[in-house]
């Protein structure tokens, strides 16, 4: 049949439901052919960029909302509860797997059709917290600041070495780019300069650091050990609150975490001298410093761009901070 309101309706059809859903079973397959239909064994879709748009600055609310895909979920939906006998694929990073086990097998394995159907609730259960959160933020809920639901909506980054002892694995998760919370300001999203891989305890120090020296205005510097600073200072100059900061507890000091609210500069790395840290997270680092720091060849040095949102209640726009507990 023709597509119906300028697109809104077009899939959502029995031809089209019904050749997904069906078993390979004589009963099903008899419904079919009563009927014309041809069942169908590979379902790919690409969902209407609703995250995407909802992100510009200057979207409108009937904008964001012609962009909720209805027929292409339930493509997917269909698919990936018939992934005995269909394929799903929903992620363009699929395809050469998909394409190549066609080409060699003639179909896909069952394990593969498993995983592409897992992937495909992962990003329908995605794109519909999405929606939920962009419409809380408009004032569909009420005036409470607080939703009455999170749905956390967290992509893989990648494995980290291990967790906070070296018998426990761990992974590193964060929210997606395009998503309305942004990701400035963010350690998950800080480009790593110089040094080897972070640890577990690492992010959890740089966090506590960073969340630190974010809250003030002056150029302020932190050092954290073992997510507690030991030394915290504020003055005209970076290089001094940083002396300032390691006269709080210079034993302490030691494999410490540093944070700066200001670009590391040439002055603060030649204070720092000899001192063995972990890592520094400043949002950016002069070139004289680089080439001071790069002497340490253990140290890691983690730049991350300041959050223009100003800490306090949520706001629009804004990230939720969550705690964890058990």
């Amino acid at each position: 049949f023709p597509e119906m309101m300028g697109g809104r309706v077009k899939t959502l059809h029995p031809a089209i439901h019904a050749a997904i859903l069906s078993r390979r079973t004589p009963a099903d397959q008899a419904e079919l052919a009563a009927q014309g239909i041809r069942p169908l064994d590979l379902v790919v879709v690409n969902l209407y960029p609703f995250q995407a748009t909802a992100a510009r600055p200057d979207v409108t609310l009937d904008e964001a909302v012609e962009q909720i895909d209805i027929g292409g979920v339930a493509l997917l939906r269909a698919a990936a509860k018939n992934c005995a006998y269909v394929g799903v694929v929903v992620n363009p990073d699929d395809y050469p797997l998909v394409l190549r086990e066609i080409q060699e097998q003639g179909d896909l394995s069952l394990a593969t059709r498993r995983r592409l159907a897992y992937t495909a609730f992962a990003h329908t259960a995605a794109y519909d917290a999405a929606i939920g959160d962009y419409l809380f933020r408009q004032g569909f809920a009420g005036d409470s600041i607080f939703p009455p639901a999170l749905h956390l909506c967290l992509e893989k980054a990648h494995d980290l070495r291990y967790g906070e002892n070296p018998h426990q694995k761990a992974a590193l998760y964060r929210s997606e780019p395009s998503r309305r919370l942004g990701t400035s300001g963010r350690i998950a999203w800080g480009d790593l300069l110089q040094g080897k891989e972070l640890s577990f305890n690492n992010l959890l120090d740089l966090d506590a650091a960073w969340r630190a020296v974010s809250d003030f205005d002056e150029p302020t510097a932190v050092i954290v050990k073992h997510t507690t600073p030991c030394g915290a200072a504020s003055a005209a100059r970076l290089s001094l609150a940083y002396e300032l900061a390691y006269q709080g507890d210079p034993l302490s000091a030691f494999g410490g975490i540093l944070g700066c609210n200001r670009p590391l500069d040439q002055d603060t790395a030649q204070a720092i001298g000899k001192l063995f840290l972990e890592c520094i997270v400043a949002p950016d680092f002069a070139p004289e410093a680089r080439e001071i720091l790069a002497k340490k060849k253990d140290l890691r040095l983690l730049q991350v761009a300041l959050d223009p949102v100003a800490s306090g209640l949520p706001k629009p726009g804004a990230a939720w901070d969550y705690k964890p507990i058990g």
